[in-house]
């Protein structure tokens, strides 16, 4: 059986785009599978997980891991979670953090990859990139607004502030976040990777 995220992640690192990353050895920083049950659409990999080739390899992730209330086994399970940056490659530092991934990345590829993701039930966006691109003006007009509105977008959809350490003064200034949102996120995932379809509600 062909898998196609390999046959995919084999087009991505031999496109010409991406070839000074090939070069040095980089693999694009993706996961996922036909059975995946949560998309989790992020920035772009840090430099750690570029070099680990796991996404969220790093403090980010373990603050993500523990909002969604799964273990690191789990979250790394491309059977229950397919984690699809908005590049597949680090882009290196920016003035503050990393630099933004590139605007001409996630329309070319995710489509390509969504395609495959046939069982998700649950999107999370982490983070504005993500949110500008998949929300487009249905976004509010700041990453809170649109956070703190999650209601608005769900089943299908769930906005979330990023992880990053950079934030820990955002969170700091809005503890209704990690106080309301995060534990019903929690609920979202874990409904979503443990209903089986016979037990989904009829249309």
């Amino acid at each position: 059986m062909t898998d196609d995220f390999a046959v995919l992640r084999a087009q991505v690192a031999a496109d010409p785009e991406n070839a000074a990353m090939t070069d040095i050895g980089w693999a694009p920083v993706f996961s996922g599978s036909s059975t995946a049950r949560v998309a989790i659409v992020g920035q772009a990999p840090g430099r750690r997980a570029q070099e680990s080739g796991t996404p969220f390899d790093d403090a980010s992730g373990d603050r993500l891991v523990r909002w969604l209330g799964v273990s690191r086994e789990e979250f790394h399970d491309p059977a229950k979670f397919a984690i699809v940056p908005m590049d597949f490659y680090f882009p290196g530092k920016g003035t503050s953090g990393d630099a933004p991934p590139r605007p001409s990345f996630a329309p070319r590829w995710h489509p390509l990859v969504f395609e495959m993701l046939t069982e998700v039930r649950l999107t999370i966006l982490v983070g504005a990139y993500a949110q500008r691109h998949y929300l487009g003006n249905r976004r509010r007009a700041s990453l809170t607004e649109t956070v703190r509105a999650y209601r608005d977008y769900l089943p299908e959809i769930m906005p979330i502030v990023h992880p990053s350490g950079l934030n820990a003064r955002w969170l700091a200034a809005n503890p209704w976040f990690e106080a309301e949102v995060v534990p019903e996120l929690r609920g979202l995932v874990m409904r979503a990777i443990t209903t089986t379809v016979r037990d989904q509600p009829a249309s």
